[in-house]
């Protein structure tokens, strides 16, 4: 007796194997956000660039390593990375890739196989979505998951170490608290350094340079109820404001929200 194929017209949920999210985004069926799929697995934002500029751009994470956790680093042309899961083509595999030319955002795509080059190096950065499941289980709320929205990101005034060419500042993501769950979500996602760790910055938005937080940068606005803070951690779509600060010639990366989901349990991140 045969185990029957799940159905290929119902979409990824918090229950589905990572395999199963990655082929809904594929086939074409996912395409919003990632944000509460496949609860239990590592989520990973990608910066894919010429090999000739991989080198710097390496070397920019380890300088920057909260912002800029490294997962892993693809061998040039390689659309497989066997660190981050089997049946996995890096091109296909996302909801959504934003193609940058020339430092410009030049396009939204679903796929970039028409794009792909022999040349190109994927870095496979950790996401704090991969601690959310740690946070939901320990009953500490998270908005966006809630409000079925992606997840409000700031560009700041924080910044980051200049390094293989690339500069610029810190982008957060934001999630709203009281005050009670700020501590707890704070312990909790100190354990996980890979993604993202411990908050930068919690409380009055205009210290680290955000002037409105109803007008996220990327992403979408969320409620803030009364006596909640709002907490910030690096985003790792840093990566893609100092590409376009560097005038990059040519790079893809995920378009914020719309990560590949891998198939690396999130315990194997979490320190202990």
């Amino acid at each position: 007796m045969t185990t029957p194929r799940p159905d290929d017209s119902i979409l990824p949920t918090a229950h589905s194997s990572p395999a199963e999210v990655r082929r809904a985004a594929r086939e074409g069926r996912l395409q919003a956000p990632t944000a509460g799929l496949a609860y239990g697995f590592v989520q990973a934002n990608l910066v894919i660039l010429p090999e000739p500029q991989a080198n710097g751009f390496l070397r920019f994470c380890q300088a920057n390593p909260k912002p800029c956790p490294l997962l892993a680093v693809s061998e040039p042309g390689a659309r497989s990375c066997a660190t981050l899961g089997s049946d996995l083509d890096i091109a296909c595999d996302v909801p959504a890739y934003r193609i940058f030319r020339e430092g410009h955002l030049q396009a939204t795509v679903s796929h970039v196989d028409a794009e792909w080059r022999d040349d190109l190096v994927t870095f496979a950065l950790g996401c704090s979505f991969t601690f959310e499941h740690a946070l939901r289980q320990a009953g500490v709320p998270v908005r966006h998951i809630e409000e079925g929205r992606n997840v409000p990101m700031y560009r700041t005034s924080l910044p980051l170490v200049a390094a293989g060419g690339f500069a610029g500042n810190l982008v957060v993501s934001m999630r709203p608290m009281k005050a009670t769950d700020a501590i707890r979500a704070i312990q909790i996602t100190t354990r996980f350094p890979q993604a993202h760790g411990a908050p930068v910055h919690l409380g009055d938005p205009s210290r680290i340079g955000i002037a409105d937080m109803r007008s996220p940068d990327f992403g979408e606005a969320v409620s803030v109820g009364e006596g909640e803070l709002p907490v910030f951690w690096a985003c790792g779509v840093t990566p893609q404001q100092v590409l376009m600060n560097a005038g990059i010639e040519f790079a893809i990366t995920h378009s914020p929200g719309h990560m590949l989901v891998t198939d690396i349990p999130d315990s194997e991140l979490a320190l202990l």
